[in-house]
């Protein structure tokens, strides 16, 4: 493939979208291409640390909110919202491939960064979203809105067994797409063959012994992101827990300890993985780039999906039928029970772990 230049740009709505592009971007740049990032607040914040000697471009995002009650029609409203903002964005991309050159966009999930000047590629895992009013006619303006692409590309594995279920395998999908396997930072990462790994190789669950009994990751919109986060602290302290907390503010780094409990904003990908792998059991949202991590990294965890967030509240679920990892609503979180529950969930994926682009070169 001809080295290009590539502008990547994911969407703003919590930083799963900007962590799954982490391997993307190697890849591009094992490649040789040049990568530009294109993101907004903390996403941008996050690429800017992992990826620090590349060009950025603030690409305004669409700040979405869930309410405290995590409402279903108030995320059908935003998702409304979203549509227009969708335009917007699509207005002002041609500028920004004139001024930095651009072969080629590679967008997660922003549907409006397409323009007809250069190849462009829309990764998503939501063909067939879940939608609380309307469903039908959802599926058909995602099929839309991604027409306006060249390639769908979609992170995760084409048979069974996969990370998405319904979400990108219901039915059989028109457009030119392409399933790229699970995309997750620490896929194919040199630090998964760290000591603290490699010593557990041959050692059953059972046997293992762990620094903390749990890190919980809290990430997403707000208010729910911080409701829960207290909620979190509140147990951990309540059931006398070792934890860590990185509650996934990119933009402050300060450690602070709280009771028995290290509480970190942010971490580094080296740090956060060491962590992870001290800790017996991860407690997070049922985002979907979370759930890619788990399976790179095959570890236990506890699943709470976004309240009101329709497509979460699938994951988990889908994840708890599957046997792969056990899932509490937030009403109706008790980590006591989940930390008992979760002894009979163990997640085993065969498929690869690495991303699969081999296609750029065959078909540039």
């Amino acid at each position: 493939m001809s080295k290009k230049n590539i502008l990547v740009c994911p969407l703003d709505w919590g930083l799963g979208h900007a962590t799954r592009c982490v391997p993307l971007i190697n890849q591009f740049l094992k490649e040789g291409h040049q990568v530009i990032i294109g993101a907004d607040k903390n996403p941008l914040a996050f690429l800017q640390q992992e990826f620090p000697a590349l060009k950025t471009v603030v690409v305004t995002g669409y700040e979405v909110s869930y309410g405290e009650k995590g409402s279903s029609l108030k995320l059908f409203y935003e998702s409304i919202q979203f549509f227009n903002f969708i335009k917007k964005e699509h207005g002002f991309i041609d500028s920004i491939i004139e001024e930095y050159k651009i072969d080629m966009i590679v967008s997660d999930n922003r549907y409006g960064l397409w323009s007809k000047k250069v190849k462009s590629i829309i990764i998503t895992h939501q063909l067939y979203v879940k939608s609380p009013l309307g469903e039908k006619i959802a599926h058909k303006k995602i099929e839309k809105l991604i027409s306006n692409f060249d390639e769908c590309w979609i992170p995760d594995a084409e048979g069974e067994p996969n990370l998405s279920g319904d979400l990108s395998h219901l039915k059989p999908f028109n457009h030119p797409h392409k399933y790229i396997g699970p995309l997750s930072r620490f896929s194919n990462n040199e630090l998964v063959t760290l000591s603290i790994f490699e010593g557990r190789k041959n050692v059953s669950r059972s046997e293992q012994t762990f620094e903390y009994d749990i890190i919980a990751i809290l990430s997403g919109p707000e208010p729910q992101r911080t409701i829960f986060e207290k909620m979190v602290l509140e147990q951990i302290e309540k059931y006398n827990l070792k934890a860590v907390v990185v509650l996934g503010k990119p933009q402050y780094s300060t450690p602070t300890t709280q009771h028995s409990t290290l509480i970190f904003n942010h971490l580094p990908t080296e740090d956060f993985l060491k962590y992870i792998a001290k800790s017996k059991v991860v407690v997070c949202r049922a985002g979907y780039s979370s759930i890619m991590d788990l399976a790179a990294l095959g570890k236990q965890a506890i699943l709470v999906p976004t309240p009101g967030q329709t497509e979460q509240e699938y994951l988990a679920e889908y994840h708890l039928k599957q046997g792969n990892f056990y899932t509490q609503n937030q009403s109706e979180f008790e980590l006591k029970v989940g930390l008992d529950k979760i002894k009979s969930f163990t997640p085993e994926f065969s498929f690869r772990n690495d991303v699969q682009l081999d296609f750029l070169i065959k078909n540039d």
